[in-house]
């Protein structure tokens, strides 16, 4: 099981909560990326978490959610001591803490009238579930998380680490759509990694209604097609999803995946355990997510062969 890798590989947490994250899987899915890769691109970037722990010479981050790119654009230009000190002296100006949501409620308001980068992290670490939202006039909307949220010591600790990692990478941060990405700047040696929305689940990040832009048919059938581009210009890609989903199929991917011999189909323990896949594939309420890959990875985590009991 890709899971005894673990310890092979020290990895890093980002301080954003993003929904979907991959923080958990990361000893199960860097293994299967090639050894050497020049630029690496992490074309929904979300938490940074993949990216972030990418061997690469150069890593471009990229979301459509510009107001996160800012953020981590400020994490890179601005010295830690210089974030910390905005952090606490905010938290003094608000008198943010555990039970004060009037405080959490003016904080929001004065970042929804003056966009600080900053001052989104901070948000997000009051905000419930320390989680990201914005409405459709693109004001962060997510509520206080009473007694939950804050920005407590391990999240401190992540933003140093995570902030020390950045300061040593050649990075580039870039806040558009896949559609829109320069993929022209790639060459052989590059590697590209996508971790979009899932089409058959129903994270609020997917739904169109936050003032971005939603997830449907057409955008998966465009990011396929997008991948298969790749392929023919020699690009390696790999493309984390879930076939299956609480007794949902996604018959588009399954058959994309299907139609090309060359596309591998690594599967992903989402129970960080060692599960039987055929009891998973069984099993109508189980979520199988995969790392489908355009290249065979040096370690397989489960034959194709398991495939074909998916159709």
């Amino acid at each position: 099981m890709l899971g005894t890798q673990t310890k092979y590989y020290k990895t890093i947490k980002s301080p954003v909560n993003y929904i979907g994250g991959k923080s958990k899987i990361l000893p199960q899915i860097l293994p299967l990326f090639p050894k050497e890769i020049n630029q690496f691109v992490d074309l929904f970037a979300g938490g940074c978490n993949v990216g972030i722990n990418a061997n690469a010479t150069k890593i471009y981050f990229n979301d459509n959610l510009i107001y996160l790119i800012e953020m981590y654009l400020a994490f890179y230009n601005s010295e830690l001591q210089t974030i910390l000190n905005h952090i606490y002296n905010r938290i003094n100006e608000f008198q943010l803490s555990l039970t004060n949501e009037e405080g959490f409620k003016k904080m929001r308001a004065f970042y929804n009238k003056e966009k600080n980068p900053l001052d989104l992290f901070l948000l997000i670490s009051y905000s419930f579930n320390h989680q990201i939202r914005f409405n459709n006039d693109h004001e962060f909307n997510n509520p206080f998380g009473r007694e939950r949220s804050s920005f407590n010591a391990s999240m401190k600790q992540n933003l140093e680490m995570f902030h020390n990692r950045l300061k040593k990478n050649n990075i580039e941060f870039t806040s558009k759509s896949f559609e829109e990405f320069d993929f022209s700047i790639l060459k052989e040696n590059d590697f590209v990694y996508a971790d979009p929305p899932y089409l058959i689940t129903t994270g609020t990040y997917n739904d169109g209604k936050r003032g971005f832009k939603g997830w449907t048919e057409k955008e998966e059938r465009e990011l396929l097609s997008t991948l298969d581009k790749l392929h023919t210009n020699n690009i390696k890609f790999a493309l984390s999803n879930v076939l299956e989903h609480k007794g949902k199929s996604n018959e588009i991917l399954k058959k994309w995946v299907n139609s090309n011999t060359d596309y591998k189909i690594n599967f992903i323990d989402v129970n960080y355990s060692n599960s039987n896949y055929q009891t998973l594939i069984r099993d109508k309420n189980a979520s199988i997510e995969v790392l489908i890959t355009n290249y065979e990875p040096i370690i397989q985590a489960k034959a194709k062969s398991l495939f074909d009991n998916l159709n």
